[in-house]
């Protein structure tokens, strides 16, 4: 055997080696804030109706929280949206990339034109309503054939309530 090939066997059976989960990072834990909410607001920003629509259920159907139709009545705001709490990609007029983040446009100094965005996904943030700071954020790739097409928000709602029992 070749001492190259044998190189290739040895990394890819050590590589094996390691346990899949010391590659997991560990989840957060869940703000008191949180635990100690009663009223909840339901903000659907995804675009798509049935997506929030099936969150929306899915939050009815837990029970947790009461849920409200005045921001200024709840305790948490539920945040249901299409991109991430921060950021995004943009590519100007003139072909220059940049990234947004927290409202402002940032240049690449170098125009980077090969970078796609991420696979599509769904991102639930819970924020203190009464701080406006954001207390949690999750996000769950959005639908497929197996897990079904307007699934991502409702399936948001389900993780928190998993996080919640921890």
């Amino acid at each position: 055997m070749r001492p190259s090939v044998a190189f290739f066997f040895l990394v890819i059976s050590s590589a094996s080696a390691f346990p899949i989960g010391a590659q997991m990072h560990p989840a957060a834990k869940i703000s008191p804030k949180i635990h100690a909410a009663k009223t909840v607001f339901f903000d659907d920003q995804t675009g798509v109706p049935a997506v929030g629509k099936d969150a929306l259920a899915q939050l009815k159907k837990w029970g947790r929280f009461q849920i409200v139709t005045d921001k200024s009545q709840a305790d948490l705001i539920l945040l249901l949206s299409a991109s991430p709490p921060k950021g995004g990609h943009v590519i100007y007029s003139g072909g220059q990339t940049g990234t947004i983040d927290s409202g402002q446009i940032h240049e690449d100094p170098v125009p980077n034109y090969l970078s796609s965005g991420p696979a599509r996904a769904a991102y639930l943030t819970v924020v203190d309503a009464k701080t406006g700071k954001s207390l949690c954020t999750d996000s769950h790739q959005w639908g497929g054939v197996l897990t079904g097409r307007n699934s991502a928000g409702a399936r948001l709602i389900s993780q928190l309530k998993r996080e919640m029992k921890k």
